[in-house]
């Protein structure tokens, strides 16, 4: 018997494709096993939000599955395959979201090593935050032009840089934006173009 490449193709599918239904078909229909597992699966009652992965500017989207009784915590994290840009994919760091909030090794309370320290001691936010302001004011006074050499009106400072961060949402990003802008910072860079 002589067969070209085209029924070869052919016979070769239609045998590949009645094997596998052949395989399938068992007690209580071809999909029965997956609806089995499907039961078992620890979200299946679990709650979906949907988000938007911070680790770079591409902005893939993502489900993040959180237990609807107890602590309430993050059990899984996937891809969302109806998001535009990844269709449900996500790269080795967005598929490691999970460790974001669910990590023992996740630092929580501010750290500060003093000028010439060698270690870093724990301190409260309402001191790491009044510090930064403080800081900051000290800078912006030091540095802060109201004119240029010409006499134009610039209100400006010089002295304080900002590297916004890829992690911010769109509101995030103009809160931080006008934040700057308002005392007068001009070299505003954001990290996803670094």
């Amino acid at each position: 018997m002589r067969i070209n490449r085209r029924e070869f193709i052919q016979i070769s599918g239609a045998a590949a494709a009645g094997l596998a239904l052949s395989s399938c078909a068992g007690k209580g229909g071809m999909f029965s096993p997956a609806r089995d597992q499907a039961k078992m699966l620890q979200i299946q009652d679990a709650k979906e939000t949907t988000t938007i992965c911070p680790y770079c500017a591409v902005g893939c989207g993502a489900i993040v599955h959180t237990a609807k009784t107890g602590d309430k915590r993050a059990i899984n994290i996937e891809g969302d395959p109806g998001h535009v840009i990844n269709r449900g994919t996500l790269c080795s760091k967005g598929a490691a979201l999970r460790q974001l909030s669910e990590n023992s090794e996740r630092i929580t309370q501010p750290l500060y090593r003093a000028p010439y320290a060698k270690e870093w001691k724990k301190v409260s936010w309402d001191w790491a935050l009044t510090e930064i302001a403080k800081r900051v004011k000290t800078t912006r006074d030091a540095t802060f032009e109201a004119r240029n050499a010409k006499g134009q009106v610039v209100n400006r400072t010089m002295g304080i840089a900002s590297v916004g961060s890829a992690a911010l949402d769109n509101e995030e990003c103009w809160t931080y934006q006008a934040l700057m802008r308002a005392i007068g910072v001009v070299y505003i860079e954001h990290q996803a173009r670094i």
